[in-house]
């Protein structure tokens, strides 16, 4: 495929990472060994700058800012979860055409990447020369076809400490601890809660997936034989848990521009499960929920260098392969080499029709036979990407 010349354009979508910066910055500093890019447009809150011309030109940022950038949480540009209509994306064609952009980066999730291809296809149909590639970024790790998702282990290793915190907590002042983490489909992020585990009675003791039924008898026997056991229970769950029905357990009914119910962002879920434990389960004291919402995405200071090194090579990688590559058009796909002692990886892109619009479950191998918790199979694929993580010290251990 001949390489085309013009200018590109770049913007952000969805939930903002503790990396989604670097997928940027990628994407700036790649474009900029091209001649065939000109200038490296920014969108302002990515669809919603698009529409309305609203746009910065990031080469002209020195590489000193651009290196702050990346090392900084949330989405540079600002984010969006406007809902693209086919009106909406026609009119991006027009200006694209008004800029002569001919490259389209769009870095987000599946809905991020179903926008993607309903350009690339209109794109087509008004035969204008032009390459869309999508760069993955979600904390749930929900993408199809890539091993994981840039994000997700920087978001896996804040729910690790926060864990681990609430563990050593817990350790000495005994009681019943329930922390609800995002999740609306996908438990990867609470089943990230077993990386806090070092020692046998180490807590997270009980998680629940949203890929596994949660039924209220079940969950406080699960309490009650857990308090009998140690006495104490640390409890991650996940904020899409369902009924047997399908039902979510706690939504407050709202819904966003793509459809998805709004679930436990108000506490109401924790403050729900607290209450059962403390009306169901006789041996039950200090009982207490805290909801981890938003603080799972940009919290300063606890990012994965692995998850930011993938990051920033995503974003490079999306250039590179619309510019030198023989697709029109692409999503960015992690796969994972090495050995179970070695971890490594290498990107490669797939037709954004594959990603666009669905997600992805935990397989049924990251999750135990009991359903309440996660396996040794899950642990080995995501403790490398979230980073070493501190070691606890401990009292009446021996020489």
């Amino acid at each position: 495929m001949p390489n085309i010349k013009g200018n590109a354009v770049i913007g952000q979508s969805g939930g903002p990472t503790c990396v989604i910066n670097e997928s940027l910055v990628g994407a700036v500093l790649e474009s900029a060994k091209y001649e065939e890019i000109g200038h490296m447009y920014g969108a302002r809150h990515g669809l919603e700058g698009l529409l309305t011309n609203d746009l910065i030109d990031l080469t002209a940022e020195t590489p000193e800012t651009l290196e702050r950038v990346a090392r900084t949480p949330s989405a540079a540009l600002g984010s969006v979860r406007k809902k693209a209509t086919e009106e909406d994306c026609k009119e991006l064609i027009d200006v694209f055409k008004t800029h002569d952009i001919r490259y389209f980066f769009y870095i987000g999730g599946n809905d991020t990447a179903e926008t993607a291809h309903i350009v690339d296809e209109l794109a087509r149909g008004e035969d204008y020369d032009f390459r869309v590639c999508h760069i993955p970024k979600t904390i749930d790790n929900d993408l199809r076809e890539t091993d994981h998702c840039p994000g997700y282990g920087s978001a896996a290793r804040f729910v690790a400490l926060a864990l681990m915190g609430d563990n050593l907590d817990n350790t000495a002042l005994k009681g019943v601890k329930i922390d609800v983490i995002m999740g609306r489909h996908a438990g990867f992020l609470t089943g990230a809660s077993a990386l806090a585990r070092q020692a046998e009675t180490d807590g997270p003791h009980l998680i629940y997936l949203p890929e596994v039924a949660f039924e209220e008898e079940r969950f406080i026997d699960d309490v009650a034989a857990c308090l009998d056991d140690i006495g104490r229970c640390v409890i991650a769950v996940s904020e899409g848990i369902s009924r047997p029905d399908g039902s979510p357990v706690f939504s407050s009914g709202e819904k966003d521009s793509h459809g998805n119910i709004q679930l436990s962002g108000t506490g109401a879920l924790g403050d729900y499960l607290s209450n059962l434990v403390k009306e169901k389960v006789p041996a039950a004291s200090r009982v207490r929920a805290d909801t981890l919402g938003y603080m799972q995405r940009c919290f300063p200071g606890i990012r994965s260098e692995v998850d930011a090194a993938e990051a920033r090579a995503a974003g490079a990688f999306a250039v590179k392969s619309m510019v030198e590559g023989e697709l029109s058009s692409g999503t960015v796909c992690i796969r994972r080499t090495g050995s179970s002692d070695r971890y490594g990886s290498e990107l490669f892109m797939t037709d954004l029709d594959k990603v666009a619009k669905h997600t992805k479950e935990m397989p049924a191998e990251f999750i135990s036979e009991t359903g309440n918790d996660v396996t040794a199979a899950f642990l080995d694929y995501v403790r490398p990407l979230a980073d070493d993580l501190p070691v606890i010290g401990r009292l009446g251990q021996g020489a």
